[in-house]
């Protein structure tokens, strides 16, 4: 999980819980039942269009609103690898990492459709259309081994 390579799905600011998985799908815990509904709120047939290894770039605030934390596993289920955003809510952060789906922050340029190759490890991010690279934070180990295990409670499971 320290490299992923993926299509750009472009969203704007203050994407809010509601809009990742409306409220009236939570009466489900099938992820995949939540995967079939992710963004509806905001794009109707994002679900039926989003690939495995697709990574959603956003502008400021992702993920605020409540803290369900069934959004970010929507989104994983989905098939995305990774959320690039100008900022995100700190619970959706936090919530995203919990569950093993990478989220970066970073203010990069790309186009709907772009092809970026994201290094969490070395910390940077290259569109392959544009030619043009970024450098962002690099994940520290710890963080790579949660994501590498698919999430903090595997992660513990696994140390233990």
């Amino acid at each position: 999980m320290e490299k992923i390579k993926g299509k750009v799905w472009k969203f704007g600011d203050n994407i809010d819980t509601d809009v990742i998985i409306p409220g009236r799908y939570l009466r489900t815990f099938d992820p995949k039942d939540l995967a079939n509904h992710v963004m509806e709120g905001e794009r109707k047939d994002f679900a039926s269009k989003v690939k495995k290894g697709d990574i959603i770039l956003a502008d400021f605030n992702f993920g605020c609103g409540s803290s369900r934390e069934q959004a970010p596993l929507a989104i994983k289920t989905a098939g995305i690898d990774v959320i690039i955003a100008k900022s995100f809510a700190r619970i959706f952060y936090r919530n995203a990492i919990n569950i093993g789906l990478p989220v970066v922050i970073a203010d990069i340029e790309a186009k709907e459709g772009d092809i970026l190759d994201v290094d969490l490890k070395n910390g940077t991010i290259a569109n392959e259309v544009s030619g043009k690279s970024f450098k962002i934070e690099p994940f520290k180990d710890f963080m790579l081994n949660i994501l590498q295990d698919e999430g903090l409670v595997n992660h513990y499971l696994k140390e233990k």
